[in-house]
């Protein structure tokens, strides 16, 4: 059975013509999956019984309910919910004073292969459907206060872009959830054709998986540096204005004795020269079976210190979810 979850209003539209619906209906159904949040035809209580007998013949809601939450000691939730073959994805919803940030899986696994990243580790099984990100939103228990999202969870958003692409049209339209882009960030390693068409067709935020300015030693972490450079990946983003509303940041995972040293940062500064952007500097999460190892705090503040003194706005990222395999590189769908 088809999922009317993940419709846009012109595919709507398309439904309540050839179901002989008036053409307001594909409106009122839109509110009812975005808005009101149903998870029946049957509750949408404006359509007449017969016009929502007729939907129920041929379409679901397609809601998936999580199949398992577990909760950390700092207040961070992880959501598991079933994916295709047997396996899950996960979204992890992250409290912060009075924000809500939902970290959405756009893939089941992720066929990028960065080495420090568990998602990784277990391969890729496929995208996920338009109505299956959009079901992580509506299926947390946190669903009606949740303030912003990244594209952050298990696979690469820009792997999955025409998916991903309707589920940012359903967050941020007024027919849909009606967010502003700037509730969104978009976390990517640097997919060039498909990063363009983000920067070009939406407003969101976007963060770039960097973790070294050495293109060689980025090669050896993460694979996708041999197809798309990452002085390339920069050249491109330069061309867009993010001196407004709209940011650019990058993220920085720090291994001890990899990428933590003085001519890290010095060329990180010469890299991103002349771009608005901040770096968020993100303490390795340790998984099974790496040689990997966290860059101690102080050599984390050091570094910090010095883009900072270069001109480049730099934080370190507190982690959140560590003791339930949530934060950063730990997404797996599965218990370690």
């Amino acid at each position: 059975m088809e999922k009317l979850l993940g419709k846009n209003l012109a595919d709507l539209r398309q439904i309540v013509l050839e179901e002989g619906l008036p053409k307001f209906a594909a409106g009122q159904i839109a509110q009812w999956l975005y808005v009101k949040k149903v998870s029946t035809i049957d509750q949408m209580t404006n359509l007449s019984k017969q016009a929502r007998e007729k939907l129920s013949e041929k379409y679901g809601i397609g809601h998936i309910a999580p199949c398992e939450v577990i909760c950390s000691a700092d207040g961070t939730k992880k959501y598991a919910f079933p994916a295709a073959d047997g396996k899950n994805i996960e979204a992890v919803m992250i409290p912060d004073g009075d924000r809500s940030t939902l970290c959405v899986s756009s893939q089941v696994g992720c066929k990028m292969g960065c080495v420090f990243c568990m998602t990784g580790r277990q391969g890729f099984h496929g995208n996920l459907s338009a109505a299956e990100i959009i079901s992580q939103f509506l299926n947390v228990e946190e669903s009606d206060s949740l303030t912003n999202t990244v594209f952050m969870g298990m696979g690469e958003p820009l792997d999955n872009w025409e998916n991903v692409k309707r589920a940012i049209e359903i967050l941020t339209a007024d027919w849909g959830f009606g967010w502003s882009p700037k509730r969104i960030t978009l976390s990517s390693i640097g997919v060039i054709p498909k990063l363009k068409e983000f920067l070009d067709q939406t407003r969101c935020h976007l963060a770039i998986s960097i973790h070294t300015p050495f293109p060689e030693q980025r090669g050896e972490l993460m694979p996708i540096q041999r197809r798309y450079n990452i002085e390339d990946v920069v050249n491109l983003i330069k061309q867009y204005d993010f001196t407004g509303q709209r940011r650019v940041s990058f993220e920085y995972t720090m291994f001890a004795g990899v990428n933590d040293s003085k001519r890290h940062a010095d060329a990180l500064v010469m890299l991103l020269k002349g771009l608005e952007c901040r770096i968020n500097l993100i303490r390795f999460h340790e998984i099974p079976d790496s040689p990997l190892r966290c860059a101690p705090t102080p050599v984390m503040e050091a570094f910090r210190d010095r883009l900072n003194r270069g001109g480049i706005t730099t934080t370190i990222r507190a982690s959140r979810g560590e003791d339930i395999l949530a934060a950063c590189g730990m997404l797996a769908g599965k218990k370690y």
